[in-house]
């Protein structure tokens, strides 16, 4: 068996599989292991730069405020009554600034909310129906009444 393969030539073809192997698992290194080794150092500087006065958001959703940091735990006060909460550093997913940083509250007056406003008050279906019925019952009586006029 080994004589028949040697003899058709077919000696290159194994280190060409070999390199394609290479390049695939290189391929994933660059484009899964890498990033996510690169967000995980990322996370972990922002953890261990924490101080007081910080606000934070955790893993679950919860934003507060950081009172007191400890080497594995932060204390942070939530809500409007100021509770506190003892948590895990590895809870806290990053500060709440950066998370919100695209979202605004106020509202504006610009003229470029002007159109997001009008689709904002469009009429329900159930009004869309009541208009039109109070249209077609408007125009039933315009005929009677220019009827009348003309004769």
């Amino acid at each position: 068996m080994y004589i028949a393969y040697a003899s058709s030539g077919a000696t290159g073809t194994p280190w060409l599989s070999y390199g394609m192997i290479a390049v695939i698992f290189l391929a994933l290194y660059f484009l899964t292991i890498r990033p996510q080794n690169k967000k995980e150092k990322e996370l972990r500087n922002l953890r261990n730069s924490l101080k007081p006065g910080d606000e934070i958001i955790t893993i679950g959703g919860i934003y507060g405020k950081i009172v007191r940091v400890t080497d594995d735990r932060v204390v942070i006060m939530v809500g409007s009554e100021k509770t506190k909460l003892e948590l895990a550093k590895n809870a806290i997913s990053g500060f709440a600034e950066a998370q919100t940083s695209n979202v605004s509250y106020k509202k504006s007056e610009s003229k470029a909310d002007a159109p997001a406003e009008k689709e904002a008050s469009r009429p329900t279906p159930k009004t869309i129906r009541k208009l039109g019925a109070a249209k077609e019952a408007e125009a039933a009586k315009e005929p009677e009444t220019t009827e009348n006029t003309e004769a």
